[in-house]
């Protein structure tokens, strides 16, 4: 009994990335995130935007981190976002995840495209 709780807690400590890959949703779309010197402001693909009330965001190792950890830091990210366009769920990008293109950056594009959830890979038509 001791031995599992002990493999659990060693496998805790384990970042994410070494884990497992990360899964993202269907409407996630790919982004630039400028965290404002008073979070929550910030531009979202260039334009003054915030983070949603609610707002996750996750490292690169998948922690939990809040929006003044990364004042004045410009962040590629993918995210979701609540019915204000306001970022909700948002991921700071590994640079493998960066290199998964293409991506939509826009609702119209998602809906535009296909994915592949299994590969999470996108086709665009």
């Amino acid at each position: 009994m001791h031995r599992c709780v002990l493999l659990l807690a060693a496998l805790a400590c384990l970042p994410a990335s070494a884990q497992s890959t990360r899964h993202f949703p269907t409407n996630t779309l790919r982004g630039e995130i400028v965290v404002g010197s008073a979070p929550p402001v910030i531009a979202l693909n260039g334009r003054p935007s915030q983070f949603a009330p609610a707002a996750r965001i996750y490292d690169q190792n998948n922690q939990l981190h809040l929006s003044g950890y990364y004042v004045g830091q410009k962040l590629i990210v993918n995210y979701t976002h609540d019915l204000l366009g306001q970022p909700l769920m948002v991921w700071i990008l590994t640079p493998d995840e960066r290199a998964n293109r293409p991506w939509p950056r826009s609702d119209a594009e998602a809906r535009s495209w296909s994915f592949n959830a299994a590969a999470q890979t996108w086709s665009k038509p």
